[in-house]
């Protein structure tokens, strides 16, 4: 069983701390570094690739598909931050990617936890019956509750406080196992990710 964890490259809200509307497409900064991790994973034996269906999601997907046919899965979506989306995150004046209550108009800790779960229920599910791997091309947020709540991370590892642009988790083994967490080895100079943006949202 090998799953892969990528989260979508940079758009230029995530860029400018903005809680993005689903809408949101990638930069081109974004698009570099999708094409970055798909020359990447070009050796990786990838039997399928289920992606989020929100755009910057979609885009990542299809530079690491290199053509093969993409699952859409709604339950990979980003939390759903209702009325907060298009707004700045530093004028809040509350951390919206820990807040357990749903804001206005949008999805609270639960219901997102509970999405994530079946979405990765699902995948470890499929993974299993797949000779290769599965990627899941998804978002922040998701990655990091999946890290905090459902994967064994090795012995030593902590939870990083946000996932990279396009990073790499590797999932594998039983129990789910995290071998690599938020890599980023594909990028260079001119793709890094920005280590101010937002890391979810």
């Amino acid at each position: 069983m090998r799953l892969l964890l990528i989260r979508h490259g940079e758009t230029a809200l995530n860029a400018a701390r903005i809680l993005q509307p689903a809408d949101t497409p990638l930069s081109a900064r974004g698009m570099a570094q999708a094409a970055a991790l798909g020359r990447r994973l070009v050796a990786e034996p990838i039997t399928a690739v289920w992606s989020s269906d929100l755009p910057r999601a979609w885009q990542t997907a299809e530079a690491v598909a290199a053509g093969r046919p993409i699952t859409a899965e709604p339950l990979l979506q980003e939390r759903h931050f209702g009325a907060w989306r298009g707004r700045p995150y530093d004028s809040l004046g509350v951390d919206p990617l820990s807040l357990v209550d749903a804001p206005p108009g949008g999805e609270d800790h639960a219901a997102f936890d509970a999405s994530i779960d079946r979405a990765f229920d699902q995948a470890l599910s499929a993974a299993a019956q797949l000779r290769g791997a599965l990627v899941l091309v998804t978002h922040g947020l998701v990655i990091h509750r999946l890290l905090a709540r459902r994967i064994a991370r090795p012995a030593g590892t902590t939870l990083p406080t946000r996932i990279s642009n396009t990073s790499l988790t590797v999932v594998e083994g039983e129990p789910p196992l995290a071998v690599r967490i938020d890599c980023t080895a594909h990028l260079g100079d001119g793709a890094a990710d920005d280590p101010l943006a937002l890391s979810g949202a």
